[in-house]
């Protein structure tokens, strides 16, 4: 760890996490390198060294925070005074995917090149807030399906889960794939990362109530 404050240490974090998130608009994971992400700060390329060790812990802790923020979203959902019906609780909770396109591209496209590469340390900090958007998510079905029983939650989120997993590629779709797909001969009706959750999240709690 470098010697300096821990302000310091933070705003570096920060700067090299903003830098990466910068270039993953526009580049592939593959294409990204640590040279590519260091050019981007205002400190030397050797100095991330002192932070990550590789590019893989970089990305994956983009994505431990993109874990943090659906969690904390999904906690102010929970803290509502309001009761929310079927239809509200799936429409807040599809919007709550739709805000995390960032963790919806990770997840789906680099998990694990990131988990790979990544020291034990930096793994099991991302896994911890895996684990809290996981209860966080138990947390808002206690809250609003009272009439859910443990397993119903368990069967909810272990559909839900893997689905999540394939919601980016279903709904960014590029020029090509497009043309691609009308190449084939498929009949593709293209939805909204919102439109998708919402409507996977109503026939599961509706199915399960």
């Amino acid at each position: 760890m470098p010697k300096g404050s821990a302000e310091l240490t933070n705003a570096r974090r920060e700067e090299i996490l903003a830098a990466c998130r910068k270039l993953y608009e526009t580049m592939s994971f593959k294409e990204i390198t640590l040279k590519e992400i260091g050019q981007q700060t205002s400190f030397t390329r050797t100095s991330i060294y002192n932070y990550f060790e590789t590019k893989e812990e970089i990305f994956l802790a983009l994505f431990q925070r993109e874990y943090e923020l659906f969690a904390a979203d999904l906690d102010a959902l929970c803290e509502r005074e309001e009761t929310l019906g079927l239809d509200e609780l799936s429409s807040e909770l599809a919007h709550a995917l739709e805000r995390r396109p960032l963790m919806l591209k990770l997840l789906s496209m680099n998990l694990y090149d990131m988990e790979e590469n990544s020291r034990m340390e930096r793994l099991v900090e991302f896994k911890a807030a895996y684990g809290e958007s996981k209860d966080a998510l138990d947390r808002c079905l206690r809250r609003f399906c009272p009439a859910l029983d443990a397993s119903g939650r368990q069967r909810f989120l272990y559909a839900f889960l893997p689905f999540v997993y394939g919601l980016y590629p279903y709904t960014v779709v590029t020029e090509k794939q497009r043309e691609a797909m009308r190449d084939a001969g498929i009949d593709y009706v293209y939805m909204s990362t919102y439109e998708m959750a919402r409507d996977f999240i109503r026939t599961m709690l509706g199915g399960l109530s």
